[in-house]
């Protein structure tokens, strides 16, 4: 086992054939045993350590970033073929306002109460973080068929979906999916949104009823709230159509 992050990196992009994204990098180091991390956030560490490296030693580090959150050793040489299909940007970060989502959970591993816990971990060796007081939109899914989508905002992720296990759905789902806007500090606890709580909320009210109209779930009774967008049914291409009657008329006249 490595002594440092620093070390690990140093040793996954050693025995890589090819730049890495940051993401592949935790993922490898914790797999293999090169670091034990007891943080939440291991990516958002190794990201960290990369551009530190980078900023503060320059050409003294021995990492090197070539495009958009992909890495490599500065002493390694990097094929043609692989820098030219490589994503362009100066910025590692992102505008998203989904930090963290969840997929397919399982309603039987919670333990539903007022104030649930929902645990889950970024990689399997990673510090499990708690999500039930995220917020976001949630899906309730029979197996793998969404039956209904949801928002949270003014109540918790945890609270709201406590209240689908006693409410009129409480039969109809066996599992959820979730998209937070909190995102997820390295000692796993959840960091409040900067937005504007008008501003989140509609942003959450627009993707809430871009689902519904998208999965179009059994369960909701109307399309989302606060959704003013216009709807346009498709048109035929004019061209088509003509092309379909030339067709129709020479099937005519061919059994004439």
């Amino acid at each position: 086992m490595e002594k440092s992050w620093k070390d690990a990196i140093s040793r996954v992009l050693a025995e890589s054939d090819s730049p890495l994204h940051y993401t592949e990098i935790s993922e490898i180091a914790l797999s293999r045993g090169y670091y034990q991390s007891e943080g939440a956030t291991p990516t958002a560490t190794v990201s960290a350590q990369l551009s530190q490296s980078i900023k503060q030693d320059g050409e003294k580090s021995p990492f090197i970033r070539i495009a958009k959150g992909i890495y490599t050793l500065r002493n390694k040489d990097i094929p043609n073929d692989v820098t030219d299909n490589l994503p362009e940007s100066d910025d590692d970060t992102s505008d998203s306002i989904i930090h963290s989502f969840g997929m397919y959970w399982k309603r039987d591993d919670v333990l539903w109460n007022n104030n649930p816990n929902m645990y889950g971990k970024q990689l399997a060796t990673s510090k499990a973080v708690d999500f039930g007081k995220q917020k976001g939109i949630y899906i309730l899914y029979d197996h793998h068929t969404a039956v209904y989508v949801g928002r949270s905002v003014d109540r918790p992720l945890g609270r709201r979906l406590y209240e689908h296990t006693i409410d009129r759905l409480s039969s109809r789902w066996d599992r959820f999916s979730w998209f937070g806007l909190l995102d997820v500090t390295q000692d796993g606890n959840l960091r409040e949104i900067t937005l504007k709580t008008s501003l989140a909320s509609s942003l959450v009210a627009t993707l809430e009823a871009l689902l519904i109209e998208t999965l179009e779930p059994p369960q909701n009774r109307k399309r989302g709230d606060d959704y003013t967008a216009i709807e346009y049914i498709q048109e035929v291409d004019p061209e088509i159509k003509k092309i379909e009657l030339k067709k129709t008329m020479q099937q005519l006249l061919d059994k004439a």
